[in-house]
């Protein structure tokens, strides 16, 4: 497959999550129907992972985002869920299950010199006690859901509780 394939793969496969996803944030129907099946900035994936008792969120510090969720770009060819976890493992050393249906969908930037993307979340539960292996210069620690931390995406602070609170209510699609 050529690299335009591939990346049209890849888009395909986000779309069909952008459908099932739970919350959708920052009008992602108009990024879709400006950008079609032709965007120039990668797709991006992340995942929410939760403790059992959904009362942390396990982050990794980027040095110049702050504290995100562990994510990054979909490589043509391949499926923002698989991304993510592949994403997850690269920047924790965790292996997570993810949920059947993403979190949730939105549009941003992940370098100021770059226009918005589109990227999706998916959410996990893991044990917290498993033993996390950062990448260099990027540690990834749990932080409590009842605390703040500094973020480029600030909303994500807010989203990851509603999401934690969404599961502790027995949602889990």
């Amino acid at each position: 497959m050529s690299f335009e394939e591939l990346r049209r793969q890849s888009l395909g496969a986000a779309l069909g999550d952008i459908r099932r996803a739970r919350v959708a944030f920052d009008d992602v129907a108009a990024w879709v129907a400006v950008v079609g099946d032709s965007p120039e900035d990668p797709l991006g994936a992340d995942v929410w992972v939760f403790d059992a008792g959904l009362s942390q969120v396990l982050l990794v510090q980027h040095p110049w985002r702050g504290w995100v969720a562990p994510g990054g770009q979909v490589e043509p060819g391949e499926t923002p869920r698989d991304a993510a976890r592949r994403e997850l493992f690269e920047e924790t050393g965790v292996e997570a299950e993810l949920f059947d249906q993403p979190a949730g969908v939105n549009v941003r930037s992940y370098h100021p010199e770059r226009p918005a993307s589109l990227s999706l979340s998916y959410a996990a539960i893991v044990d917290s006690a498993v033993p996390l292996v950062g990448e260099p210069g990027q540690p990834a620690a749990w932080m409590k859901l009842d605390q703040s931390w500094e973020s480029c995406f600030p909303e994500d602070v807010s989203r990851i509780r509603q999401h934690a609170e969404w599961l502790a209510g027995g949602g889990r699609m």
